[in-house]
């Protein structure tokens, strides 16, 4: 991201203590890995980011469109109280520094968002009921509201993610996206071999990105695929829900 102001990352498989369907490098606590696993995890990851244990922000998600701003009163709350706050929420934004947002996917899509012009920054994940519900541009509205983020100044990454070729879906997710006036050509195609329509989640969120104003050159795709490259990223269609996740994360450094 530009102007070495703000430090953004994806998490691979590799590097830590996990085994089997958590190995190795898992920091997220809510998918039944071994806690004194995922903590010695999050330690090499703040290590690597310089940052305190108490800086990682890592939301449990539900799928929602709920979005939580965090001020200076969030960093006076006891652990629990932070904790608590941070329950059923699938985007998270700030404008202080040194404080990393982070959200946990395996083919969900994660979208970190950094507005340039008023230092402000978010975390978001985007599954497909995230995406159909819209959340980055409701997130992109949080911010505009909490700090006057408009799509010019917005630069976003979306990270890895199940691509098209991997991501087959039922009827009823189809037509969920078509009625709620996504552009079915951009982002969904036929299998007629397997009478199954495949979807376009990491477009989606660009259309959507696009739609609120941030520039398609400022919008950086990582390209990669959860679901292929499931050897270096976590994938719950490849692994399981008992699973690894990718820690996404975004941090204001200045």
């Amino acid at each position: 991201m530009p102007g070495g102001k703000v430090t953004a990352f994806s998490t691979t498989r590799h590097g830590g203590w996990g085994s089997g369907a958590y190995a190795a490098f898992n920091c997220t606590p809510y998918t039944g890995d071994e806690a004194a696993v995922v903590r010695a995890n999050q330690e090499e990851l703040c290590r690597l980011l310089g940052v305190a244990a108490d800086r990682l922000v890592i939301p449990y998600q539900t799928h929602s469109c709920h979005i939580l701003t965090l001020d200076e009163s969030f960093m006076q709350l006891s652990a629990e109280a932070r904790q608590a706050l941070l329950q059923d929420k699938d985007a998270v934004i700030t404008n202080i520094t040194g404080l990393c947002l982070c959200v946990s996917t395996a083919d969900c899509i994660p979208v970190l968002l950094y507005d340039a012009a008023h230092g402000a920054i978010a975390a978001v994940h985007a599954g497909w009921r995230g995406t159909v519900g819209r959340i980055v541009t409701q997130t992109l509205h949080a911010m505009h509201e909490a700090y006057g983020t408009v799509g010019a100044d917005v630069h976003a990454i979306i990270g890895p993610g199940i691509s098209l070729e991997a991501f087959e879906v039922g009827i009823e997710v189809y037509d969920a996206f078509r009625e709620t006036g996504f552009d079915m050509e951009q982002i969904a195609c036929w299998h007629p071999e397997k009478g199954k329509y495949h979807l376009d989640l990491p477009t989606a969120n660009r259309l959507l990105l696009m739609d609120a104003g941030v520039p398609i050159a400022q919008i950086h795709d990582s390209g990669i695929c959860t679901y292929t490259r499931h050897h270096d990223f976590f994938s719950a269609r490849r692994l399981g829900i008992k699973s690894g996740r990718i820690l996404n994360g975004i941090m204001l450094t200045q």
